[in-house]
């Protein structure tokens, strides 16, 4: 503020000197506008970013398995109530109507008897053998044979004949050590350690309890490296198999080999499985895979962005679209999230209704619903819309919230959205593979990291084959003890 003094002495100083300081104080006062629009928008600009780290920072604390892609494991003890995505059955829980029920049955050949003879008559205490026997009772244990190891031992003759040549029997081709383990011993310790997923210690540990045959964890690993070995010609048909593949699921999912990072990676379908542990989670281990190169089916994924890099047809999980509308109807409150969820099990619902009687739905029904779906579509746009060019107060691309990318996910990906209801062998889902990879997850939280890329990779082979058998109703046991005597079984 400007005292008298001053006032005085620019008085007396002249018009001129006046316009001038004048002129000054003008020039001053635009200078400190400008700086202090300057300072506005350097404050606004940076309360956005404030405000939509916030927002994101507030999504990722929101995020849980119900609403994300992450596992119920990142839940922690906030764990959110349980709420499934699949429509509650109209069937009462239980065993359904006309349902086999299973329990313990009486043996008609039981392997041992154990007789009890009345000892002497109640009332006059006559011997046994006065009295008649006029009926029996019978009662039945169920219990495990004897511990301990049957052995056989291979002998072979050696003859000498009249003419002079001495002859000499030859042992069966799989009896090849003066001492080794059979079939039996190496399905049962395959059995354990990958499809049961024992620890080593403990699958060695049961042997000496269940069986008295304390293995150690080097044989366990030889056992293991044997089975891999021979299962090189079933993994190949199993891989080509899937190639040949009208629909093929993929997925993938990290694993510790070593405490480095790798990838274990799923190609599957309701007939075989086949995984693949690779130090790459992208386009380098698709092509060391070598499925996706020759594939041309439709492949159904998670919207992982590699998998659009091959020409085959595609079609994306609709349980992750499900619960990522979750999140934004419930952490956003937008309603066209939910319009979405409906019309989605509405589709779902249409089709499992006419799969038993046709194989696609009528021109009518489709039409019905992309006209719905597009309406959906249009009213989410009007919901999040772009800021308008020049309103930006931040360089460079615009960032879009995650409404926004779902949206424009389901509006320009619609075709492999919508894919399963022109093509009833379209699952709506990926579930087929995720069933395929929980097993990979439930061994790591067991024996948390593979010690060696090699034992990784046997791991996953003899789990691809175990899989593969077990869908085409062969039991795991079973299936592994073909292995060892040269007949594996193979998917057609």
């Amino acid at each position: 503020m400007m005292t008298s003094a001053q006032a005085l002495e620019i008085y007396r100083a002249g018009p001129e000197t006046v316009v001038r300081m004048l002129l000054e104080m003008d020039a001053r006062i635009d200078a400190l506008m400008a700086a202090n629009a300057e300072l506005r928008r350097d404050f606004a600009a940076r309360l956005e970013v404030s405000e939509k780290r916030i927002k994101h920072l507030e999504d990722q604390l929101a995020k849980n398995s119900r609403n994300s892609g992450q596992p119920p494991s990142s839940d922690g003890f906030n764990r959110p109530a349980p709420k499934s995505l699949r429509e509650k059955s109209q069937r009462p829980t239980g065993g359904q109507p006309g349902h086999a029920g299973s329990t313990l049955a009486r043996s008609d050949q039981p392997d041992r008897i154990e007789r009890y003879q009345v000892k002497s008559c109640a009332r006059c205490g006559g011997a046994p053998g006065a009295m008649k026997c006029v009926g029996v009772e019978k009662r039945q244990v169920h219990d495990l044979p004897p511990r301990g190891l049957i052995v056989t031992e291979h002998q072979v003759e050696t003859r000498l004949c009249a003419c002079g040549c001495l002859n000499q029997a030859v042992f069966p081709p799989d009896v090849s050590a003066p001492v080794q383990y059979g079939p039996g011993v190496k399905a049962a310790a395959v059995y354990l350690k990958n499809y049961q997923l024992l620890p080593y210690a403990r699958t060695c540990e049961l042997f000496g309890d269940l069986f008295e045959c304390p293995i150690s964890e080097g044989t366990l690993a030889n056992i293991l490296g044997e089975c891999s070995d021979r299962l090189e010609q079933p993994d190949g048909q199993i891989k080509a198999h899937l190639v040949q593949a009208p629909v093929v699921h993929f997925d993938e999912s990290g694993s510790r080999v070593d405490k480095k990072l790798w990838w274990v990676h799923v190609a599957s379908t309701a007939t075989a499985t086949y995984y693949v542990i690779h130090p790459k989670r992208g386009l380098e281990a698709f092509a060391a895979i070598d499925i996706l190169p020759g594939f041309r089916g439709r492949a159904i994924h998670d919207f992982w962005k590699p998998y659009f890099g091959y020409p085959c047809d595609h079609g994306l999980c609709n349980a992750h679209h499900l619960r990522e509308l979750i999140f934004v109807h419930e952490e956003h409150g937008q309603p066209w999230a939910q319009s979405m969820i409906t019309c989605l099990r509405d589709m779902k619902a249409a089709v499992a209704a006419a799969r038993p009687n046709t194989n696609s739905l009528s021109h009518f029904q489709v039409r019905t619903f992309r006209r719905r779906y597009q309406a959906i579509i249009e009213d989410g746009y009007r919901q999040n819309p772009l800021a308008p060019s020049g309103t930006r107060l931040t360089r460079g691309p615009q960032k879009k919230t995650k409404p926004r990318n779902l949206l424009e996910r389901l509006d320009k990906h619609r075709a492999q959205v919508q894919a399963f209801l022109n093509d009833f062998n379209v699952p709506f889902d990926n579930n087929q593979a995720e069933r395929d990879i929980r097993m990979i997850k439930v061994q790591q939280k067991i024996s948390g990291l593979f010690r060696s890329a090699e034992g990784a990779k046997a791991f996953c082979r003899i789990r691809s084959y175990i899989s593969t058998a077990r869908k085409n109703a062969l039991g795991a046991l079973e299936a592994i003890q073909r292995i060892f005597i040269g007949t594996p079984f193979v998917p057609v």
